[in-house]
């Protein structure tokens, strides 16, 4: 493993930690300040830390997650860009109901000022089934 995907690898994990332990601001500084993320089905996308950084805290507030596991991860670099792919599997619930949702996260980084920044992220292959929570 080479140091600039060990380096990245380091960033995803912080990035992954901060969510799962309901402290997503604290991704903050792994993300460019306008970082863009392609909606599921690639119909919009929505840019910038402050936006992205809001869907996670609005997931934190109002989800729990029971179970998270990431598979093949796989990190290409290409002198100061990153490329980052893992599937994951995940269970979740909301007030009301209970989801298992899989996929493939898939995140472009960038070496900024000697650091490695998200700059664009996608959720790809995603498949999702919602249960009434017993």
């Amino acid at each position: 493993m080479t140091d600039s995907v060990a380096e990245i690898h380091s960033v995803l994990a912080a990035i992954n930690s901060a969510w799962l332990e309901k402290h997503p601001s604290s991704m903050a500084e792994h993300l460019h300040p306008d970082i863009t993320m392609a909606v599921p089905g690639f119909k919009e996308s929505i840019r910038g830390r402050e936006i992205l950084l809001n869907s996670f805290e609005e997931f934190c507030k109002n989800a729990t997650v029971l179970e998270y596991q990431e598979t093949n991860e796989h990190i290409d670099v290409i002198e100061d860009s990153g490329i980052a792919t893992f599937c994951f599997n995940m269970t979740y619930e909301r007030a009301a109901d209970r989801e298992v949702s899989t996929g493939r996260d898939l995140w472009v980084f960038h070496r900024r000022f000697g650091r490695w920044v998200a700059l664009w992220r996608a959720m790809i292959e995603l498949t999702a089934k919602r249960t009434a929570k017993n």
